[in-house]
């Protein structure tokens, strides 16, 4: 399988002598949908800036889809959407020019654009809102004009930084099944994000990045593998007043039909079900608890000693 995105040694060094990136190796199969993590300040924004030309690498190689950023930029360049933290787009303006707008910068024809961005702000349910000004949005239809923008070229490679930074959830759920669409129609997805939850529910890779280099680079199923516990909820056939007395597990009671169960990795899943069973406790469905991640993630990242160090390194980096 050809490689959506091919970096080799990346390096920057900023001119006060920040070294945001330490020669870093990533590669990303066509077709993924990959998250790349990390801490404020850990390299991702530098990262995601030289893939998309608004920073200048030190040295190293980045190449999309094959094609090197730096023989054939403009090439390249036609294959990437990029959907940035900051709205990026002259308020000013209609929602429809601006993506119509984006289209022309690419080269495409007149009728092309105008298909292409019908296309998809009908998907992004913005296609009512094509006659207003953008400054009259709220930050989560702007953040759907973003996306857009980035994708009415149809590139093959999107590149997503916190793009649900702010919105409310059932955005967050709506962009959650468009972007998953997309990926199956075919787009390479890179995602940022803090909200772990995100990147495990969508990517079937991942890379961690702290403090300019890569520390972990494998599939999201490795690496939830590697935790020594799991939580369970279990959505229970009736009520209880009291959690049930599981021998070995540890388990509390949410809520009267609800329960959590943590099941250590040496442990069997289906002897709390024996349990249950035997305590005449029907249960309806079972989900794994949110935060696996964001538990195995804690542990990867080493804090940073001070935090004004940290926080300074972010701020240059952006």
């Amino acid at each position: 399988m050809s490689k959506a995105l091919f970096i080799h040694k990346l390096s920057k060094t900023y001119s006060g002598g920040l070294e945001a990136l330490k020669g870093i190796d990533l590669e990303v199969e066509e077709g993924d949908f990959f998250a790349l993590l990390g801490p404020n300040g850990a390299g991702k924004t530098t990262t995601i800036g030289i893939i998309s030309s608004l920073v200048t690498k030190t040295s190293g190689e980045v190449k999309i889809l094959g094609i090197d950023i730096d023989e054939n930029h403009s090439i390249a360049k036609r294959q990437l959407g990029v959907v940035g933290q900051e709205v990026n787009f002259n308020q000013f303006e209609k929602v429809g020019d601006i993506i119509r707008h984006q289209a022309g910068y690419h080269g495409l024809s007149y009728k092309q654009a105008l298909q292409n961005a019908e296309y998809f702000m009908k998907k992004l349910d913005i296609w009512d809102r094509r006659n207003e000004k953008a400054r009259t949005l709220s930050g989560g239809m702007k953040r759907r004009v973003m996306v857009a923008k980035a994708l009415v070229n149809r590139p093959k490679l999107l590149i997503l930084d916190e793009p649900t930074a702010g919105v409310d959830i059932e955005l967050r759920r709506s962009l959650w099944d468009f972007l998953t669409e997309m990926n199956l129609e075919g787009v390479t997805i890179i995602l940022t994000t803090h909200y772990l939850e995100e990147a495990e529910r969508l990517c079937r890779n991942i890379a961690i990045i702290d403090k300019g280099a890569i520390i972990e680079n494998t599939s999201m199923q490795k690496l939830l593998a590697r935790l020594e516990k799991e939580t369970f909820v279990l959505d229970l056939e009736s009520s209880l007043n009291e959690a049930p007395p599981l021998k070995d597990f540890e388990c509390k009671l949410d809520n009267p039909s609800q329960l959590t169960v943590t099941v250590k990795k040496e442990q069997e899943l289906n002897i709390v079900f024996e349990e249950l069973s035997k305590l005449g406790v029907g249960v309806l469905s079972m989900r794994n608890e949110t935060g696996r991640l964001e538990e195995l993630f804690l542990n990867l990242v080493e804090p940073d000693p001070d935090p004004d160090t940290l926080e300074s390194l972010d701020k240059e980096i952006e």
